[in-house]
């Protein structure tokens, strides 16, 4: 028989720790709207990629995220000292050790329990179950703190690694410090210094070989340094990061870290995080509604990134270091960005969005191209599209002046006219961008045509549909911004390329399909033919989708599909047409279109705007009725709650616009369309001193639909408002009800 006592001494560890983490949890419990961020929300992705529980300060270069496969595992591999990139790679891993030196094992995972885990954007803290040891991590700028607590008679180790197949180096200065070096991407030197809190004994392996040296070189070198005269349980390891130096790296240290204290760090992290996520204040809603909202709108602060050292950075678009007396921010994907994410900055943070337009332009400056998916190793060619076109004139038209508007539009132009247009391709043009210009279509080929153009990608194909319509909107925004600058000629030149859309109308089957090099359609089934993703016509998904991708000319589209009704009519149908197969044949084809209402893909970004089209119908209130519904079905606030690759901040901003009640639809005019707001009032504090309001009278689950409105006062009978409004410190009144009033929004 089993004493009780006996039970009590085997398991009084765990109780300690355990109370300290419920104690640790108690204390975390953060106020005001930061009590509402959850960062476990989208933990476990549909079917692609999960969202990180990232901890980091907005916009900064230093993330952390607790290496593992999702949520749903129960196993860390390593903690990193950075994540280079979103989802595209880390440096430096760090991890606690209780087993004698001897038997160091770098493989070895650690398991903890999710219920024991703290996750606040500038704090995390977890507990090593089978270890007894309690991870924390709180992030400055260019630093970061670890604060590892070890049982009191166990052996206190820390090893360190590399993440990446290039060479590093790890070099012990003292028994207290360490210089470290990572080679990221093949060619870019990540630099690391840190300081541990206590003295101890080191050492390097190179392989699996000891090193005697206190210092080594090589793609597979590891350290580890133990502390075995240690009179605390608790071991703090201060660390910074450069991509410019290593004695950059340790200026990094001293600037930030050098008299600062763990829970000074911390402290300012919430102070920060609370200065952006209580800029939006909400009142009604759920808790629910509100738990998605603000873990949305952290979400929208993991990228771009301010890499910019003491008035320096490193560019990966001309592998130089530069000087300057501005930010220099990188990492981001303009084909999820431009939609929802960049309009977003531009209203909270101008001045932002002003910097970040002003390094697209030095990234310009610096390769001969304006970036696509700007990323630390420079332009990273994927997807299709010149979409930081549409952010600069999104910008410039919506009053962003501190930047080089002429060298933008330089870039702009070049790209729109030298660069090649396939994609998942940088550089010039080839024979089927010449064809395009000449055209003004892309041309696809036949079903199981052999691809006879080298430069196509052979997974991304073609995607010929697409790359016709993100180049025709692409165009327009370059015809538009020459307009604002005056260049007649090559406004006329760029508004006739705007309208290319339309060669790939097709007026029997109402859908954009594709035409070979001699103006021939190929005939095909929109909803399932061109390969994994559709790449070899469309992007990620179908016709379906691909059918309303011209959010610069939507009279146009309306006017193709035969009026308002007709084009109503098909959006209904979108929202209610079967896939006609099976969810797991469809899926094993069309992994991106997740979030799936009919063909309606609320899990990938060409989706976004349209169940706002309804606004330019004679019923808009279906707009209310598709977003009241699609926010309550695919945004909860749980670890289930992005239907999609969330893209860091993509999808997000468009949680944060839709749950506020209006919308950018089309990025590059200064107008925003109104949906259905979730909260009965919601106040953005802007950055010029004035607040921007909707109040939404008798708003709730139940009443969604907008009875009447006014903006200032005055009576609003259009679904819509002006930039200018908004940042004028205006207030959209909005009366709801549980009925629509099919009248309303008709400008009658």
């Amino acid at each position: 028989m089993i004493q009780p006592f006996k039970i009590l001494k085997k398991y009084r560890r765990l109780l300690f720790y355990c109370c300290i983490a419920f104690t640790a949890e108690a204390q975390e419990n953060p106020s005001g709207n930061l009590k509402y961020v959850d960062l476990t929300i989208g933990n476990v992705g549909q079917l692609l990629e999960p969202t990180r529980p990232t901890i980091q300060l907005p916009n900064q270069m230093i993330r952390m995220f607790p290496e593992r496969k999702d949520y749903l595992d129960d196993q860390i591999t390593s903690f990193p000292l950075i994540v280079v990139s979103h989802r595209l790679g880390q440096a430096f891993s760090i991890k606690p050790f209780i087993k004698p030196v001897a038997s160091v094992n770098y493989d070895e995972k650690l398991t903890y329990d999710h219920d024991l885990e703290i996750t606040r954007p500038w704090y995390y803290s977890t507990y090593l179950i089978d270890d007894d040891v309690q991870v924390e991590f709180t992030p400055g700028k260019k630093s970061g703190i670890y604060r590892f607590s070890f049982p009191a008679k166990a052996s206190k180790s820390l090893l360190f690694n590399l993440y990446n197949g290039g060479e590093g180096s790890w070099k012990f200065i003292s028994d207290r410090e360490i210089m470290a070096t990572e080679t990221y991407h093949d060619d870019i030197v990540v630099y690391m210094y840190g300081v541990f809190s206590e003295a101890g004994k080191t050492g390097i392996i190179d392989d699996s070989k000891t090193v005697s040296e206190k210092s080594a070189k090589g793609k597979k070198v590891k350290a580890w340094i133990n502390f075995p005269d240690s009179k605390t349980d608790k071991i703090e390891f201060k660390y910074a990061i450069s991509y410019v130096s290593a004695e950059q790296a340790k200026k990094n240290f001293d600037n930030e870290l050098k008299s600062a204290e763990f829970e000074e760090v911390k402290r300012n992290g919430e102070k920060i995080w609370s200065g952006v996520i209580n800029q939006i204040q909400v009142e009604g809603g759920t808790e629910a509604q509100k738990r998605s909202f603000y873990s949305s709108l952290y979400r929208t602060y993991e990228r771009m990134t301010d890499i910019t050292e003491d008035n320096q950075y490193y560019s990966g678009f001309d592998k130089k270091v530069h000087s300057s007396n501005r930010p220099f921010y990188t990492d981001d994907w303009t084909w999820d960005t431009y939609l929802a994410h960049h309009p977003l900055r531009i209203i909270l943070n101008p001045a932002q969005e002003e910097d970040m337009l002003n390094s697209f332009v030095s990234m310009y400056e610096h390769s001969g191209w304006m970036p696509t998916f700007p990323v630390l190793f420079g332009d990273h060619a994927c997807m299709n599209g010149f979409h930081s076109s549409v952010t600069f004139l999104d910008g410039h038209r919506k009053g962003l002046r501190n930047f080089d508007v002429s060298k933008a539009y330089s870039g702009m132009y070049k790209n729109a006219t030298q660069a090649t247009m396939l994609p998942w391709r940088n550089g010039p043009k080839c024979e089927l961008d010449d064809f395009y210009h000449k055209k003004g279509y892309f041309p696809a080929l036949r079903l199981n045509e052999k691809e006879n153009v080298s430069l196509v990608d052979p997974f991304e194909k073609r995607q010929a549909v697409a790359v016709t319509l993100g180049g025709s909107y692409d165009d327009w925004a370059v015809a538009e911004l020459a307009k604002d600058l005056g260049k007649n000629a090559d406004y006329d030149i760029f508004k006739t390329r705007a309208l290319n859309y339309k060669n790939l109308w097709n007026k029997e089957e109402k859908m954009f399909l594709p035409k070979d090099n001699k103006g021939q359609w190929v005939a095909i089934d929109p909803k399932f033919d061109g390969g994994m993703g559709g790449r070899d016509f469309y992007d990620e998904n179908n016709g379906w989708t691909y059918k309303w991708q011209v959010q610069h000319d939507i009279e146009g589209l309306i006017r193709l599909t035969g009026g308002k009704q007709n084009f109503e009519n098909d959006l209904d149908q979108l929202f209610r047409e079967g896939l006609g197969r099976s969810k797991y044949e469809f899926w094993a084809k069309f992994p991106d279109a997740t979030g799936l209402v009919g063909q309606y893909s609320m899990g990938n970004e060409p989706s976004f705007h349209i169940p706002y089209l309804y606004n330019y119908t004679n019923a808009p209130w279906k707009t209310q009725k598709r977003i009241r519904f699609l926010l309550d079905v695919w945004f909860k606030d749980n670890v289930f709650g992005i239907p999609g690759d969330e893209d860091g901040g993509g999808m997000t901003a468009f949680v944060v616009f839709s749950s506020m009640g209006f919308y950018p639809i089309t990025p590059g005019k200064p107008e925003y369309t109104i949906g259905s707001p979730i909260f009965e009032k919601v106040t953005i504090d802007l950055q010029n001193g004035k607040k921007f309001t909707v109040i939404a009278k008798n708003c709730s689950v139940v009443n969604k639909y907008i009875q009447s409105a006014k903006f200032d006062g005055k009576v609003l009978k259009v679904p819509s408002f002006t930039h200018d409004q908004l940042v004028a410190g205006g207030t959209l009144e909005l009366e709801m009800g549980p009925k629509p009033n099919k009248k309303w929004g008709l400008g009658e």
